[in-house]
């Protein structure tokens, strides 16, 4: 088991936390989020086989919809911007089906 000092545990959290910021920044834009709406981008552990060890979680919570989740098989800083148009459009999709 490496060592990880306070002060570099510190500075990764940092980093992530402003990477996952921007992208819930960009994602809200591409979903036309209004103010009454949240979103939230997590990284998260992934158990599947074949899946990265780490993945990315959506949570869309539009106001007076129920909550869709989004899972994104790459870490936040793998990200691209076609990940985000492919959120948005199945979350479009879902909508205009009704589903979760």
């Amino acid at each position: 088991m490496a060592f990880v000092s306070l002060k570099a545990w510190k500075a990764r959290s940092a980093e992530q936390a402003a990477l996952a910021g921007r992208l819930k920044a960009e994602i809200a834009t591409a979903l036309a989020l209004g103010p009454a709406d949240a979103l939230t981008v997590n990284a998260i552990a992934c158990p599947d086989p074949g899946c990265p060890d780490i993945e990315t979680v959506v949570l869309i919570m539009r106001d007076r919809e129920p909550t869709r989740a989004f899972r994104i098989r790459r870490p936040l800083e793998a990200i691209e911007t076609a990940d985000i148009a492919a959120v948005a459009e199945e979350e479009s999709q879902r909508r205009a089906a009704g589903t979760v």
